[in-house]
């Protein structure tokens, strides 16, 4: 079966893998004209790294990337509120660039099926077919279409015409530092909490810290959260040090040892959960269908598992497809696959917007009520909640 997967970031890449190991041929079609290294640190967690051990990939993450064993929670002025210990999962959670993960995906694929410099406009949907077309290239007839087009999809545009993603009016910057400092703690995650800001470390191996911060629009200079709208990059870094300088250590050193040129800005930003994943032979999948706030750290991760569940359901009820109605049989399949999706990527959807919206508490009384909270956490707690994500096998998962 021809498929034509739209989108060749880390959800597009992983389905084309996860469908190769399943006998199919998919192609990939990225708007960019190259796969440049781009993007900051991003989080593997164990439900994302059981996918990419099946898929051989993970030694090479691992090599790549720091692995991480606990938390911790400060205050701006590093106290600790709390530490835990992340259950222990036959994979390793990993931290790493988020170019590192992308480029392993790309060499474990044949070159000649990512199909760069391919800007998608619309699909068509024919009895027996698929057309996607481009507005600088050839059209591509298909028996299934995957939208992995990410948060501004023109797949999910053209399925759904809901609008604009939801802004949860803050900002969020991400860098990576190429050296580390003897205040980061080894294999820990640390998040610390101010009044509307917070800022999170994470070590990624091989001598590198990644580092992300939040800051409510309020807090902001230009009360814009989104990002570029003719802002430099030195001004950038000004912003952050105006906003975090006067926070513990190592919190300002990180933000001057970035390179200005590889700060990243977005706004904050998701979708609330919809039935309606695709229609006939053609699905999304990613941030094109669930997009998270990035407060959990799962949104790539909810990508690969579903690059691995829906190889699987074309694996189960359309591998024969070409006997008799291959449309017909390829629908069936991604029904199964958005059905076995759709009710755990809308509960951490839920849970990452909840912790935001509470993390971005700025008031001096809920500010005092959140950090009271968070140091009475339960480690208990903790563990059930995490491994409730974490211990999520996507091959084997009831499809």
């Amino acid at each position: 079966m021809r498929i034509a997967i739209i989108g060749g970031g880390i959800g597009g890449l992983t389905t084309a893998l996860a469908l190769r190991q399943f006998g199919f041929n998919p192609q990939i079609f990225e708007q960019a004209p190259q796969i440049l290294e781009v993007g900051a640190a991003i989080l593997v967690w164990p439900n994302a790294m059981r996918v990419l051990h099946r898929l051989g990939l993970a030694d090479a993450i691992c090599a790549q990337g720091g692995s991480l064993e606990k938390s911790s929670w400060l205050t701006a002025d590093g106290k600790t509120l709390n530490n835990f210990v992340f259950p222990k999962t036959e994979v390793a959670a990993i931290a790493l660039h988020r170019a590192k993960l992308q480029q392993t995906l790309v060499c474990a694929l044949p070159p000649e099926s990512i199909h760069l410099d391919h800007v998608f406009a619309t699909y068509e949907q024919l009895p027996d077919r698929i057309i996607a077309h481009f507005e600088n290239a050839p059209s591509f007839e298909s028996e299934i279409l995957i939208g992995a087009d990410g948060l501004h999809s023109r797949a999910r545009e053209q399925l759904l015409n809901d609008g604009p993603a939801t802004n949860h009016h803050y900002a969020a910057w991400r860098g990576v530092v190429p050296q580390t400092f003897p205040s980061i703690p080894l294999a820990t995650a640390t998040e610390i909490y101010g009044r509307g800001r917070r800022f999170g470390i994470g070590p990624l191996g091989s001598g590198k810290v990644g580092w992300w911060a939040s800051a409510n629009k309020t807090l902001l200079n230009d009360r814009r959260p989104e990002a570029g709208r003719g802002e430099d990059d030195e001004s950038s870094r000004d912003e952050l040090l105006r906003l975090f300088g006067d926070w513990c250590k190592p919190v300002p050193d990180l933000i001057r040892a970035t390179p200005a040129n590889a700060l990243v800005r977005n706004a904050v930003s998701d979708r609330p959960p919809v039935e309606k994943w695709g229609r006939r032979a053609m699905t999304l999948l990613g941030d094109a269908i669930h997009p998270l706030t990035p407060n959990l750290g799962q949104g790539g991760c909810l990508a690969i598992e579903d690059a691995a569940v829906l190889a699987r359901c074309l694996e189960k009820y359309a591998r024969n497809a070409e006997i008799g109605e291959p449309q017909v049989a390829a629908a069936l399949a991604l029904r199964r696959f958005e059905n076995a999706r759709r009710t755990r990527t809308a509960r951490i959807a839920r849970f990452s917007r909840a912790y935001g919206f509470i993390g971005q508490w700025e008031s001096p009384k809920t500010v005092q009520f959140r950090d009271l909270v968070l140091s009475c956490v339960p480690a208990r707690l903790t563990t059930r909640f995490l491994r409730a994500i974490f211990e999520y096998d996507a091959y084997e998962v009831r499809i």
